[in-house]
């Protein structure tokens, strides 16, 4: 009978030991494979609803700021701009390397008219892209916007008295109010909203338009890297990050990350002693089994192999288990947690692979005192147990 029949054989042998060995591996394997992949694609799905959530990038036209002063005192500044953004440059923005890190482009075109003898600001934008962007937005009435019907503020709405179905004309247009947002305490309270091309031929303003509003994914591309590369798609642009509400979500989706890993180590460690105990105690219990192999010749290699076959076996059982086990366990709780029903778990063989080689390395780490102790063992004290 050769090494490996010896290990395969004590294996059948002692089956409720090697059962209990393999689900405590079985165990580690299937949580941190749960734990990763369930993390993994919540911070997928959060990054996705949180950069779809808001703008992050500002595009406006570049100006150069001259700044006054006559006998030592300064007396203002002089903004001084030839620069114009296009609807054009929208087509553009979706050429960079990252476009497919591109959710949402929403252009607009600002202007201050009279409305009802009181200044108003009027946005002329895509309503398609930006309720996009402000998903936050409550709007009573209509959600779709035709030719000349408008979108209102609440504050607007009190300051010009209008109401839903009511009527009102910008240069001599007429206008029909569908839909009112309700207060979000922004700027957005105060503006008219109409459709974009409708407001750049009534202000005679052409293809112009007064900034574009980008939504980009950085879940995995440094939002750096957007800025930079659709500054040199428009070099007359100027293309600033919102600082603030990118460390928020990166720091929201970090979050998830560190406490994946955190309580990852913890299961690990947990079955490693599993492990531990459970082959210090087989070599216990098999004294009498190591000397007598001693007796018969075997070296501190052979013994060491036997052991370790062991291991390696119930390890590698384990670890297809346990990658199985994990997968499915994801598919069911990954939807309780993201934001998103679209999101897929699918087996991948990168991850089997990893997964059985951390229980490999799991049992081989937790068999190295057990082992040692076999070795140690003295063949005529081991007899005195028979």
């Amino acid at each position: 009978m050769n090494i490996y029949n010896i290990a395969v054989h004590s294996l059948r042998r002692k089956k409720s030991k090697t059962a209990f060995l393999i689900v405590g591996l079985v165990l580690a394997v299937s949580s941190v494979v749960t734990l990763l992949t369930v993390s993994e694609n919540v911070n997928k799905s959060v990054a996705a609803n949180m950069d779809e959530f808001g703008a992050n990038i500002i595009i406006s036209p570049k100006t150069d700021e001259l700044s006054l002063s006559y006998g030592g005192l300064n007396i203002g500044g002089l903004s001084i701009s030839n620069n114009e953004l296009k609807n054009d440059d929208v087509k553009s923005i979706r050429k960079i390397k990252n476009k497919d890190n591109i959710s949402i482009i929403s252009p607009k075109l600002i202007n201050i008219t009279t409305i009802n003898n009181k200044k108003a600001i009027v946005a002329g934008i895509n309503f398609e892209e930006e309720l996009k962007l402000k998903k936050w937005w409550k709007i009573v009435g209509n959600k779709k916007f035709l030719k000349n019907e408008a979108l209102i503020g609440s504050k607007i709405k009190e300051k010009l008295n209008l109401g839903l179905n009511k009527h009102f004309k910008i240069n001599e247009n007429d206008f029909k109010v569908v839909g009112i947002i309700e207060g979000t305490g922004s700027q957005d309270d105060a503006l008219i909203f109409i459709n974009l091309d409708e407001a750049q031929n009534i202000f005679k303003q052409g293809s112009k338009l007064s900034l574009i509003e980008v939504a980009a994914l950085c879940y995995d591309c440094p939002i750096e890297d957007i800025v930079s590369q659709t500054s040199k798609q428009l070099p007359l642009a100027e293309v600033t990050a919102i600082r603030q509400t990118i460390e928020s979500k990166m720091t929201t989706i970090h979050s998830f990350e560190h406490f994946s890993f955190g309580l990852s180590i913890v299961i690990l460690i947990i079955s490693m002693l599993i492990v531990f105990t459970n082959v210090n105690a087989s070599v216990s219990e098999r004294t009498a089994e190591i000397g007598v192999l001693k007796a018969i010749g075997f070296t501190r290699y052979d013994i060491t192999t036997i052991i370790v076959i062991e291991v390696l076996l119930s390890s590698t059982a384990a670890g297809i288990i346990g990658y199985v086990v994990g997968i499915y366990a994801s598919k069911i709780i990954t939807p309780m947690l993201s934001m998103s029903n679209v999101i897929k778990v699918e087996l991948n063989i990168y991850t089997l692979l990893i997964a059985t080689l951390l229980s490999l390395v799991i049992g081989v780490l937790s068999s190295l005192y057990p082992v040692y102790r076999a070795n140690k063992l003295d063949p005529t004290v081991a007899f005195r147990s028979l």
